[in-house]
């Protein structure tokens, strides 16, 4: 019998500390947050926000694959994750 595996948390380690990402073994990917996104590459938000929407402009990924909206304790409202396909391009 196979085992299920858990999701998990993968740290990366940025020179202003630790980024969390999530780990998907179901759908082989992980799941950053734009926050996340944003302390990997260590850029400002609206440059990681202008990179996620030329993306999807161009059609260069799908988004509806691509993006998974989560709640959060406490948050008022879900919070957008984006697949690793997605983290990828922002950073080439």
């Amino acid at each position: 019998m196979q085992q299920k595996k858990k999701n998990e948390i993968v740290i990366f380690q940025t020179s202003k500390g630790a980024v969390e990402i999530r780990r998907d073994f179901y759908a082989n990917t992980l799941w950053a947050s734009q926050a996340d996104i944003v302390n990997l590459y260590e850029r400002d938000q609206s440059v990681v926000s202008r990179h996620l929407k030329g993306i999807f402009k161009d059609g260069e990924i799908d988004k509806e694959s691509n993006l998974q909206k989560m709640r959060i304790a406490n948050s008022d409202k879900p919070v957008v994750f984006y697949s690793l396909d997605i983290v990828l391009a922002v950073g080439y």
